[in-house]
């Protein structure tokens, strides 16, 4: 079965699902104090786990990192994913 859409079907349902992405931030904003990422540091506490645990999981792929700079930040999206299971990672012991 393949399934296809043109750009006119498209376009509200990705505009439905970027404005569902922002209302979710929103909502999330207050419970992290405003922030939308973490330092690797910060990540690791708020999942519990050693630094280098994180750091472990992002190299395997169980969770996604952005380098900036120096340093690498996990948003809250990413953190609450992970700790969610959803995508296959698993959460660190």
């Amino acid at each position: 079965m393949e399934i296809q859409f043109n750009q006119t079907e498209l376009a509200p349902l990705v505009a439905q699902a970027a404005a569902m992405v922002v209302k979710q931030l929103e909502d999330e904003r207050p419970k992290n104090g405003g922030r939308l990422a973490f330092t690797e540091a910060e990540a690791a506490a708020r999942i519990g786990c050693k630094r280098h645990t994180l750091r472990d999981c992002r190299l395997r792929g169980e969770i996604v990192g952005a380098k900036v700079g120096r340093g690498w930040y996990y948003s809250t999206e990413e953190i609450s994913r992970f700790l969610a299971g959803d995508g296959g990672g698993r959460v660190p012991r």
